[in-house]
């Protein structure tokens, strides 16, 4: 790898790094497309909305197209072959990764946050009630405990059942291998992870840090600092200072962007194909765009969710997906699944600044066509809002 980088070399790295590269198969997906994928992005972030559908199918989509997402959930949740845990915020990670997330556990546990304290203040014993209720009763979720308490007002306001089993989860005195009805299962860590897993050493911090941010940097393919230590969500100093030690030790290659202010990463298995084929609709919590700052470097895209924003605030909507064409994010569509009335909703389609809506339209038609169908939905309805609506109406129309 050269020691300056193009913006479109680093583009191409980037994309053939989180699996871009290769066309999707052809056949039946099964469990093997599945751990492909999750070898090359090293875990899923998980988000409760399901405007569209859960979030963490639409990685998988991006990048194979149409499987069974019954499969999916088996594969991450069935097999005792992952686990969850606050990897990029709420995550699916591989459970042979569970010792290096051990000192993250021991780090919370030893600082209890201030809700934890108010807690065991208003409740002394609580949690740890909790704890042997599910050592004596098995798995639970929070609705099957015997004092899950009420919930306090929308969103996260959870009730203390959930709070006790959320510290219990951070500190590592609970884990979560499977779910029922997309609700958290929690469990012992001596019943639910491996003997292979529990009996692992636990790396010390450093080394565990290390680790973390030589796979990020081969899941990213080439990143800043920032951009590496955020796919783990570490801290940035230690690792900038842990980055600068593995390229001179060589594991990584320090190289300069055309464009970016801030020296970049290099992975050794990075590859820059000369051309990119891909046609994909990027959920907002896919790797390739969850680091807004990055997403704007390598594809000159601003992209912000809009979900927690008043709708008259929104600029382009609700659940606003990147399209990805080639190398490039050309545009952005907001999609709904309107599960009852059978409609996959389209209600704005936006091509980016120098792209052209009706020769962005044919394929965006196409991929829309294709998660319709994934989903089961029989039509699909556009709305005005946006440059690149007509136009892809036109081209639904075209494909009948």
């Amino acid at each position: 790898m050269p020691s300056a980088v193009s913006a479109a070399e680093a583009r191409r790295i980037a994309l053939a790094a989180q699996g871009f590269a290769e066309r999707r198969p052809a056949g039946r997906i099964d469990a093997r497309h599945f751990r492909r994928v999750m070898g090359r992005i090293g875990l899923v972030q998980l988000d409760a909305v399901s405007a569209l559908v859960r979030s963490h199918y639409l990685p998988f989509f991006a990048r194979l197209g149409p499987y069974d997402r019954d499969a999916l959930d088996a594969y991450l949740w069935g097999r005792g072959t992952h686990f969850e845990y606050w990897g990029h915020e709420a995550s699916v990670i591989p459970v042979d990764d569970q010792p290096l997330y051990r000192h993250r556990m021991d780090e919370r546990l030893a600082r209890p946050r201030p809700w934890v304290q108010r807690l065991e203040a208003e409740r002394p014993g609580f949690v740890q009630a909790i704890l042997e209720e599910i050592r004596d009763r098995g798995p639970l979720t929070v609705s099957d405990l015997e004092d899950a308490g009420e919930r306090r007002g929308p969103w996260w306001g959870w009730s203390h059942g959930k709070l006790g089993l959320e510290w219990l989860f951070m500190t590592g005195r609970l884990t979560v291998t499977s779910r029922r009805q997309f609700q958290r299962r929690y469990d012992l860590p001596e019943r639910a992870l491996p003997p292979g897993v529990l009996t692992a050493p636990t790396p010390e911090p450093e080394a565990a840090q290390r680790e973390l941010l030589l796979r990020s940097a081969r899941s990213h393919g080439i990143g800043t600092a920032h951009d590496l230590s955020d796919y783990y969500r570490l801290p940035y100093t230690a690792a900038a200072r842990t980055l600068r030690a593995l390229a001179s030790e060589g594991a990584l290659e320090q190289v300069a962007v055309e464009g970016w202010r801030d020296p970049a990463y290099v992975h050794p298995e990075a590859r820059a194909p000369r051309s990119m084929h891909a046609r994909a609709l990027l959920s907002p919590f896919d790797p390739v765009v969850w680091e807004r700052d990055r997403a704007e470097r390598l594809f000159n895209f601003r992209y912000r969710i809009e979900i927690y924003t008043p709708e008259p605030q929104r600029q382009y909507g609700y659940y606003v997906l990147p399209f990805l064409l080639g190398d490039r994010l050309v545009g952005r569509v907001d999609l709904r699944s309107d599960r009852a009335a059978g409609i996959l909703r389209v209600p704005g389609a936006y091509t980016e600044a120098g792209m052209v809506p009706a020769e962005v339209a044919p394929a965006l038609a196409e991929e829309v066509t294709l998660m319709a169908r994934w989903l089961g939905l029989e039509r699909i309805e556009v709305g005005t809002r946006g440059d690149l609506s007509r136009p892809l109406a036109a081209s639904l129309r075209t494909l009948g």
